[in-house]
């Protein structure tokens, strides 16, 4: 795993790409990182923690949170976080930081039997692969949040039915190529576990763990 000292770029390049693809409130600098308003009733607020969090400011931190909704994103692993947890906390699926150089590539082919369609507006593009016959296959998004800033991919997602066809690898280069067009030198995106071997297959490097916590979840 890659421990390069930009890890606290690429957070924020990350933070300030999710907010414009989830349609988020703009985030709020803390010191210890950033607090965004999201207003979903599974997700009201997120807190993301800058990469040198330790036990104490997290405890501090969980210590007078009480609202069900809230999220905490770090760059540590479970297993070093699972034993600073009060009652109420519960994980998320494990992720992983990433990020690639950009650059244009030829467009991907689309396999015989599937339709692409993307669209851009706001900073965020979008990219869909469909049957023919309009069955979702797959789908993904990139926000460019300014002129030269990373891309940050979020929801990359392959139907169950259509996997292992080389649909995630169309709309990764499809995504990452509108990004480029756009000015992007770079993108940062938080892998699954599952993404993380694909994204590493087209050359993204992991930085860091990313452990998502949830207080008060059903």
């Amino acid at each position: 795993m890659d421990t390069a000292p930009d890890t606290a770029l690429l957070a924020r390049a990350w933070v300030e790409g999710w907010v414009v693809s989830r349609s988020a409130a703009p985030p709020i600098e803390e010191l210890w990182g950033f607090t965004i308003d999201v207003g979903l009733v599974p997700h009201v607020r997120r807190h993301v923690l800058l990469p040198d969090a330790d036990e104490a400011l997290f405890r501090k931190l969980t210590a007078r949170i009480t609202a069900p909704g809230t999220w905490i994103k770090l760059f540590l692993p479970p297993e070093t976080v699972e034993p600073w947890l009060a009652p109420g906390w519960s994980f998320d699926a494990p992720g992983f930081l990433m990020s690639t150089a950009l650059r244009r590539v030829p467009d991907p082919d689309v396999p015989a039997g599937y339709v692409l369609r993307a669209w851009a507006r706001g900073g965020l593009t979008r990219v869909l692969l469909t049957t023919e016959d309009g069955h979702f296959a797959a789908r993904g998004q990139i926000a460019v949040p300014a002129v030269g800033a990373p891309g940050v991919i979020d929801q990359i997602e392959t139907s169950p039915d259509h996997q292992r066809r080389g649909l995630g690898s169309v709309v990764m280069r499809t995504l990452g190529n509108a990004a480029a067009d756009a000015g992007s030198p770079s993108a940062v995106l938080g892998a699954t576990l599952d993404g993380q071997a694909l994204y590493h297959h087209l050359g993204w490097t992991t930085h860091a763990p990313l452990t998502g916590l949830v207080f008060g979840a059903a």
